[in-house]
């Protein structure tokens, strides 16, 4: 693969512990092991990591900056919530931890359901929650590349607003990249215009093909303002040294999750999302799609990036991920369980595959 595509990992920030099928091990969400994690991700070749977020979760804001000042290269992409964060407080905490790191912060905007009535939010449909999502990615983007900006929509309102400390460019980056996820006819409106990366979970070439061209031609019928969208994809890869030995693992797993011992599977299963119905229902076209693409996980639990998994040797693994490249996929959020052996293992394993 070339240079201009990125590797990032996923960091479990989750009170429960053995989430999504980790091990249940005392001190699973400790500063030492998350450091631990984090600086194994520096060392085996990742960028850097999604932090996820959710009410009934530990701050991932707060995560992200104690690991940022534990490590040196390692990039947090930093989930957040439009109605968790007011724009103005996201801008400045964001501005001044990129600052503190030497510009390492990424940031995932998430619209998906949460308990918003346990911080004081309130939302009302599809409509008005991706409105209120395009204005906060708007404004954040104003805040972090002007001065005295005065703004007046339906969701949030700055007057001679100024973030302090000044995002620093650094090349071609302005400011913080904005991830976002979401396949709905609304969400795709905001990211045709709104977000830097589109991130897709793990569906088949054809549609993540599909989806690629129909954001661009919206992103041209919206006249997009702002530099090209580029595209990503979330995904969970069960490498192993054969691929006899990837799929009897990959079966076993999903045993597991049919009996219900396998941990924390279903965090993404509060409300079917189109996104998320629209990998559950890959099942019906078959167990395995493309070459490797195991839908059987979403049978039984599987939310989210755990929904399907690419499965294989190293060899094939890398063979998959090169054909999303190839239809225009150029940011990857990989990750397995246990979290940091397969840091590890993927790391030494399959990133050199992905770089030659």
């Amino acid at each position: 693969m070339c240079d201009p595509s990125e590797f990032h990992w996923y960091i479990p920030n989750d009170v429960k512990a053995g989430h999504r099928g980790d091990v249940a091990a005392e001190g699973h969400n400790s500063l030492d092991t998350l450091t631990t994690q984090a600086r194994a991700i520096e060392k085996h070749g990742w960028k850097g990591a999604l932090i996820g977020t959710g009410w009934g979760r530990p701050d991932t804001f707060t995560i992200a900056t104690a690991l940022a000042a534990q490590t040196t290269t390692f990039e947090p992409l930093i989930a957040v919530r439009p109605g968790y964060w007011k724009p103005a407080n996201f801008a400045s905490s964001a501005a001044t931890l990129d600052q503190l790191s030497g510009g390492r912060v990424r940031v995932n905007v998430v619209s998906g359901q949460d308990e918003l009535a346990a911080y004081g939010d309130s939302e009302g449909d599809q409509a008005q929650r991706y409105a209120r999502t395009k204005e906060f990615m708007r404004l954040i983007r104003r805040l972090w590349t002007e001065e005295n900006v005065t703004f007046t929509g339906d969701h949030f309102q700055v007057t001679a607003s100024t973030v302090v400390p000044t995002l620093e460019a650094r090349g071609n980056r302005l400011h913080p990249k904005l991830y976002f996820g979401g396949a709905s006819e609304a969400a795709e409106r905001v990211a045709a215009t709104e977000a830097d990366v589109q991130l897709f979970w793990g569906e088949p070439l054809d549609g993540v093909r599909d989806r690629i061209e129909r954001l661009k031609t919206l992103s041209k019928a919206l006249d997009r303002d702002i530099a090209p969208l580029e595209f990503g994809l979330r995904i969970t890869t069960l490498v192993r040294d054969t691929t006899q030995q990837a799929w009897a693992d990959a079966e076993a797993k999903v045993a597991k999750m049919a009996e219900g011992k396998a941990g924390s599977w279903q965090d993404h299963r509060h409300t079917v999302a189109v996104g998320q119905q629209r990998l559950l229902d890959l099942a019906a076209r078959g167990d395995v799609l493309d070459d490797n693409l195991y839908t059987a996980p979403g049978k039984f639990g599987g939310g989210g990036a755990s929904t399907t998994w690419l499965v294989g040797s190293a060899e094939e693994v890398a063979r998959s991920l090169r054909k999303y490249e190839e239809v225009g996929i150029t940011h990857f959020v990989l990750s397995d369980t246990p979290y940091l052996a397969e840091i590890q293992r993927q790391g030494d394993r399959l990133l050199p595959l992905l770089r030659t």
